[in-house]
């Protein structure tokens, strides 16, 4: 799996589509920008004090994000997106 550097996060896609004999099907998260955290950065780097402030996520995490800001990634048949962590709207409990 792919190591996000900085402020990037890896997020678990959800399920692209289902498919019964020839015919797709798509499903609702497939509209939705809600996915799971997988993977996070290290930090954005302060510039001014050096220090390196932690993102606002957590693996686990389930987050709602801006859908067209991400880069897809597929690795075997798991497909992944890499996203910045400004880019992630919020957490849902």
């Amino acid at each position: 799996m792919i190591r996000p550097l900085r402020d990037y996060v890896v997020l678990q896609a959800a399920p692209e589509e289902k498919r019964y004999g020839d015919i797709i099907v798509k499903s609702k998260e497939d509209d939705s920008a809600v996915a799971t955290v997988v993977a996070v950065g290290t930090g954005v780097k302060d510039e001014k004090t050096g220090t390196i402030a932690p993102l606002d996520v957590a693996v686990g995490d389930k987050v709602l994000f801006k859908k067209y800001s991400t880069t897809d990634y597929k690795e075997g048949d798991k497909h992944y997106l890499v996203i910045k962590n400004d880019d992630i709207i919020g957490v849902i409990d």
